[in-house]
């Protein structure tokens, strides 16, 4: 057992505790959490304290790109259909191997910045290996590519390829998803067939939406610089007269079926959040990644008051530059307690994992962070968590001998 007392508790489904504790059982859930005083010390237990410091739920990163770790730094470009090709010429120069060392090295910088649960989409499969070799907690949204309709069997065969081959990896902790990327990268059929597949699998699906302007010129007018690269490529390109939003509600990707996790969402209307809202989904913002590029602000507040389950992602390192999921709320204009629930209750809700994650109750998985206590009312550059605690086990910071 293992029992963490610190100068405040934060179980963001309860008012904070001063001189708190918390008690963690040998199947890695929460026992106890209350004040020092009423919560006990079994014999044998491992104490640790932190005076000067909060303990607070386990972070949730609701989007990551974990396997382009190894590409912090490496790619100058700012101007969105440039940086995506220049991310996709760095890949292609990326061995196998090399993806795995990034997936692992991303989830141990997760760690070290509190985060216990991610959200991750990528097409190398590196990720989910990452989270099950280290006993992580995420999900993993295998991506499928493919905007010439001529390719839609081609592309869905690799998708199913893929997921058989990642199935035997998946667990209760560790889940594997779905992931059609985005409207400029896949077809309608392609969207369609994956929709299907997904449903028929129970497979969480996430899609990249409504990120750039270009990409809604590209849906609404078959125009901007995504549809000059698909017309080079000698793909057809025609105009749908709606929004992002609106075009993937028609082909089914959006639906109570598949309760889709839904990446930016930066470029919508009222119209499009209450198809989001009607949709059954969740959102997941990236304040910062959207600022990297250009792309505007998502509309934060109105997604809440609409009552769409909203997290927050700090997307690939190459666009916001690390983990810090707290830089994302101060980003977002969120802080103190208000923040700490957007990156730990609300992003669990968000993933469909708040009966498991996101709040200090009992009964829950001991996921956990420790903190400086500044870090609740001053956002810090690269927190360092003090402690990081997953289904109980401690993976980063002081970790307490057994």
């Amino acid at each position: 057992m293992l029992r963490i007392r610190a100068g405040s508790v934060h179980p963001v489904t309860a008012p904070p505790i001063t001189d708190g504790a918390v008690l963690v059982a040998d199947d890695g859930r929460i026992a106890a959490v209350a004040a020092h005083s009423q919560v006990p010390t079994p014999p044998g237990a491992r104490r640790v304290e932190f005076p000067d410091a909060v303990l607070v739920p386990g972070l949730v990163n609701t989007h990551t790109h974990l396997e382009l770790t190894h590409l912090a730094g490496r790619n100058p470009e700012r101007e969105f259909s440039r940086w995506i090709r220049t991310i996709r010429a760095l890949k292609d120069a990326t061995t196998s191997e090399e993806f795995d060392h990034s997936a692992e090295q991303g989830v141990r910088d997760c760690w070290t910045a509190g985060v216990t649960c991610v959200a991750d989409t990528g097409s190398t499969g590196a990720p989910l290996r990452a989270l099950a070799r280290l006993g992580a907690r995420g999900i993993y949204y295998q991506e499928v590519f493919g905007p010439d309709p001529a390719d839609r069997a081609a592309s869905l065969a690799d998708l199913r390829a893929a997921v058989v081959r990642l199935g035997p990896v998946a667990s209760p902790r560790t889940r594997l998803g779905v992931s059609p990327h985005a409207p400029y990268t896949v077809s309608e059929p392609l969207y369609r067939a994956v929709a299907d597949f997904a449903r028929r699998e129970t497979l969480p699906l996430a899609v990249h939406l409504a990120e750039s302007r270009e990409e809604t010129a590209l849906v609404r007018d078959g125009a901007g610089s995504f549809a000059e690269a698909l017309r080079a490529r000698g793909i057809p390109v025609q105009a749908h007269h709606c929004s992002p939003v609106q075009y993937l509600l028609q082909l089914g990707v959006l639906g109570r079926a598949t309760g889709c996790l839904c990446i930016h969402c930066v470029q919508v209307d009222e119209r499009d959040i209450a198809i989001l809202r009607d949709s059954g989904g969740a959102v997941v913002s990236c304040p910062r990644s959207n600022r990297t590029h250009g792309h505007g602000t998502a509309p934060l507040a109105a997604f809440r008051a609409a009552g769409i389950p909203v997290g927050l992602g700090t997307d690939s390192v190459v666009s916001a530059g690390d983990v810090n999921v707290w830089a994302e709320a101060a980003a977002a204009g969120l802080d103190g307690e208000d923040a700490l629930r957007m990156i730990t209750i609300e992003g669990a809700r968000a993933l469909g994992l708040d009966g498991e994650i996101g709040s200090l109750d009992v009964g829950k998985s001991a996921d956990l962070a420790v903190f400086p206590s500044t870090v609740l009312y001053r956002p810090l550059p690269s927190p360092t968590a003090l402690l990081t605690v997953v289904a109980g086990r401690p993976v980063a910071g002081y970790i307490p001998a057994p």
